[in-house]
């Protein structure tokens, strides 16, 4: 049974936020035939997938440096090309996407390195070569049983609409569990590596979906899949415009305007007018734009606001952890670092339980380090350099006392003193530009509980228990985003951009 529709079919359909999950709505929908307008309360589309510039100091003041303040990682560049193909493009018309080799360093506390590659052979000789013949005899497992998750899930529970639990009920749920997908992911990937450090490589991605490994659904190996195996890419500048992850929504942006959708930047929306249980206006502070459908982007707590009810849930809705991150510009270049580091700390299972059940900040912490100008120099002035720090922490309803405004200045002297003990020495000295983003930061923005990676993927708020895109007591108003299905990542929220236009043209987007 295909998933149902909003009733009536709509010609006009508003969507509110020019995100990355909002324009991949808006080329869908317009690729179909729609006419679509994009409400964006921004000057400039990307939603989370935000951008900063900041001018530098001294000789080092021309063009200045190019931040992205969200995503930094890009995966799955086949579906990425999704929301273009739909208006007739190409990622490669718009876009230089480029692919990252190795996709990550990472590097331990015992002072050891590890080349993530995602070639087969590459990965297997680094395993070879620093580990063991016998994990690298493993790795050749896993990266074949994750392929399989892959393919079994990506139709069934990540590129689909669920109107009832039952609808995942099918032969690939019964594969699933046949490959593992319903046991731990920390101990799954056990099977198939000793080595402690392989099996940190092949699992923090749970930190995404807001869950330890230990306790992860082995299912959600599906982005180590995506990271380690489908590749990590970057988009570089071209024709004279910044490069960086702003580049793909701006892409996604001018190929909709070019197609016809219409945009209103700088525009908050303020209500939205209802007649019965139908939306028929979505009002900003500027104009009145009817509608015959709506696609909600916000954050959760934003659209239930709009919507005037939050859903009734016999569990309250469980956040994943949120992320402190620190950008810096330097005024000499960092050339021993890579495109993307991870700092791995000697604790593992306590960084979990301090972040996610104890609402501390890491004792010995686990950081992810990117240098964007090691793919596109540009994004620094010349002789300059761009670096920033992630390092997770709790979230605001799981710490309410820490005061982040207070001890952001001085978490951040913290986190550049763990990297120089551990051999990434960013000198304070050579700093010219920063820029801070902390939990209270994120929810300014509007995100719940002050994070960035949405509700957590636990077993309740994953497929079909998580927060549907057909919220109840409206006919015409569709979901998009992290918040929804299928979840949290830059692939997925594309996925969930396309959807929801599926509620709205079936087929046709």
């Amino acid at each position: 049974m295909p998933p149902r529709r909003t009733v009536p079919p709509a010609r006009h359909v508003v969507v509110v936020g020019a995100g990355l999950a909002g324009l991949t709505a808006a080329l869908h929908l317009r690729g179909a035939g729609c006419e679509v307008t994009v409400v964006e309360r921004e000057q400039f589309p990307g939603g989370r997938a935000g951008r900063l510039d900041l001018p530098g100091k001294g000789p080092h003041a021309d063009g200045g440096f190019r931040l992205d303040t969200g995503p930094t990682v890009l995966t799955m560049p086949d579906l990425l090309e999704a929301p273009l193909a739909a208006v007739g493009e190409k990622l490669g018309d718009r876009l230089d996407l480029v692919p990252l080799d190795p996709a990550y360093h990472a590097r331990f506390a015992d002072g050891s390195a590890i080349d993530v590659h995602t070639g087969a052979d590459a990965m297997e000789q680094e395993i070879r070569e620093k580990v063991s013949a016998r994990d690298a005899a493993g790795y050749r497992r896993l990266r074949e049983w994750l392929g399989e998750l892959y393919r079994v899930q990506m139709s069934t529970f990540i590129d689909a609409n669920f109107d009832s639990p039952f609808d995942v009920v099918s032969l690939d749920l019964a594969r699933l569990g046949l490959l593992g997908g319903f046991g731990r992911l920390g101990p799954r990937i056990g099977r198939f590596v000793d080595d402690e450090r392989l099996r940190r490589i092949f699992s923090f991605q749970a930190l995404y979906a807001g869950v330890p490994p230990e306790r992860a659904l082995a299912a959600y190996a599906v982005i180590a899949y995506m990271d380690t195996i489908a590749g990590v890419y970057f988009p570089r500048g071209r024709d004279g415009r910044p490069g960086g992850v702003r580049a793909l929504p701006q892409a996604y942006a001018d190929a909709a305007a070019d197609a016809g959708v219409a945009f209103r930047y700088g525009a908050e929306v303020t209500e939205l007018e209802r007649r019965g249980d139908r939306v028929t206006a979505v009002v900003t502070a500027q104009e009145r734009l009817a509608a015959d459908a709506v696609v909600l982007t916000p954050d959760l707590p934003v659209v239930h606001r709009l919507l005037g009810r939050a859903p009734r849930r016999p569990v309250p809705l469980r956040w994943s952890p949120s992320a402190f991150v620190v950008h810096l510009g330097l005024d000499r270049p960092v050339p021993t670092l890579g495109h993307h580091t991870i700092s791995f700390g000697g604790a593992w299972a306590s960084t979990f339980d301090e972040i996610i059940n104890r609402g501390t900040l890491m004792s010995d912490p686990s950081l992810l380090v990117t240098r964007p100008t090691a793919t596109d120099p540009a994004l620094a002035p010349p002789g300059g350099d761009y670096v920033s720090v992630l390092a997770p922490c709790p979230h605001l309803e799981s710490a309410p006392d820490l005061d982040w405004d207070r001890i952001g200045p001085r978490y951040r002297d913290e986190i550049l003193g763990v990297l120089a003990g551990r051999g990434i020495d960013l000198d304070p000295s050579s700093v010219v530009a920063e820029h801070r983003i902390s939990p209270a930061d994120w929810a300014r923005a509007g995100m719940a509980a002050g994070t960035p990676f949405a509700a957590a993927h636990t077993f309740a708020q994953t497929g079909p228990f998580r927060p549907g895109n057909l919220p109840r007591g409206v006919e015409n108003v569709v979901l998009a985003g992290c918040g929804t299905t299928p979840g949290v990542g830059v692939p997925t929220v594309v996925v969930s951009g396309k959807l929801a236009a599926q509620r709205i043209v079936g087929d046709a987007a």
